[in-house]
């Protein structure tokens, strides 16, 4: 007699429901990005993979569902473009399409749109006066002594609460399954 052993099915994850959900969504980023169907259709079917390997870590608390799925969705698609600047000779296994120079694709909207929906999460894991320091110098721009002033604090201060606010920022996201 054999067994299949497989990880048993988290309680608050419906991965059929995710997919249909979300599915085509997920197919199309990908085919934007890759420009290839069967790439796209592997990577959509690698993220519910993933999605189903590790839902005991999707905190719905944490990020949405849809947040969650394109993060995963974004670390394959910039592996797979590093793959493709490490082993360029595959490209001409393919039909060549999408890739005929060695330089990665430019982000499109979908992809500068979940990049920013992931640090949005991120941001709201990390405490207000990192948070404020962070979106006030580097999002906005502005310089640090303008900062520091409206928020009342050195310019010390506010450089050490940038500083370990972006550690704490990059530990969100990793926590998030995001690699930054």
């Amino acid at each position: 007699m054999v067994r299949q052993l497989r990880p048993a099915e988290p309680d608050h994850l419906d991965v059929p429901a995710a997919y249909a959900a979300h599915g085509p969504e997920l197919y199309r980023f990908a085919l934007r990005h890759l420009g290839d169907q069967g790439a796209a259709q592997d990577v959509v079917q690698e993220v519910f993979l993933r999605a189903w390997r590790s839902a005991g870590s999707f905190d719905p608390r944490l990020a949405s569902l849809r947040t969650w799925l394109f993060a995963i969705a974004r670390n394959l698609l910039v592996d797979e473009a590093r793959r493709g600047a490490a082993r360029p000779w595959q490209r001409q296994l393919t039909d060549g399409t999408r890739h005929d120079d060695h330089s990665p694709p430019e982000p499109d909207l979908d992809e500068r749109l979940v990049d920013a929906w992931v640090v949005e999460e991120a941001l709201r894991r990390i405490g207000a006066e990192h948070r404020a320091a962070i979106v006030e110098t580097h999002l906005r721009g502005r310089p640090h002594a303008d900062v520091a002033a409206e928020l009342g604090v050195p310019v010390g201060t506010l450089r050490s609460r940038v500083f370990y606010g972006l550690k704490a920022l990059r530990l969100a996201m990793e926590e998030m399954g995001v690699e930054p």
